[in-house]
């Protein structure tokens, strides 16, 4: 069996990659986070983009384990922020990973904003670093627009206010494994597959 390290403590995002792992059928595989590999110093997500924060995070995390290592950075772009939070998505509010204040921000900011122009994008970046060196890196892009009021209580940051498009309920009212099957994450995870079958 071979061990692969999603470099998060993001207990839903290890969820999200062990489903996609066994509804693609890889057996072999056994996914863990980094509450079950010993603690080692992660550096700050200082790249101006997510495939950068993505890649540095696997690297770090392939150096200080050997393993077969996935990070990801992910985000919202909202259209009428100029493609902001962006990177700076879970520290919006200035207090990394407080959705709630995130989200309060992002309403406020939007607040006289028409619906037309509520546009957004959630976008994921992910990266698989090998203990050979060899890495790849993939983008998966979400679509969708912004609602006024939270909705829903599956997903975590920003799903409780993004309404995917064609859809008339927001990310946060979707079932997880439905909502794996069009996700920016779950397509970017997905978009990894090949190369996982290969350490399986």
């Amino acid at each position: 069996m071979t061990k692969l390290l999603l470099a998060t403590r993001n207990a839903k995002k290890l969820g999200e990659l062990r489903r996609i792992v066994a509804a693609e059928g890889l057996s072999g595989l056994e996914v863990i986070g980094l509450a079950d590999v010993p603690s080692f110093p992660e550096a700050p997500e200082t790249a101006p983009d997510f495939e950068g924060n993505a890649v540095a995070k696997a690297r770090d995390a392939v150096a200080a384990t050997g393993l077969p290592s996935i990070a990801d950075d992910s985000g919202i772009a909202v259209d009428a922020l100029n493609g902001m939070p962006g990177v700076l998505s879970a520290r919006w509010s200035g207090r990394h990973g407080d959705d709630e204040a995130n989200l309060d921000l992002v309403l406020g900011q939007l607040r006289d904003v028409p619906d037309e122009r509520r546009g957004a994008q959630f976008v994921c970046a992910a990266a698989l670093v090998l203990p050979s060196g060899e890495e790849t890196v993939v983008r998966g892009e979400w679509r969708g627009t912004l609602v006024r009021e939270r909705r829903g209580t599956n997903g975590f940051g920003y799903d409780p206010i993004f309404r995917p498009d064609g859809e008339s309920r927001t990310s946060a009212e979707m079932e997880p494994a439905e909502k794996d099957a069009v996700s920016h994450r779950g397509l970017a995870l997905r978009l990894l597959v090949p190369a996982l079958r290969d350490l399986g």
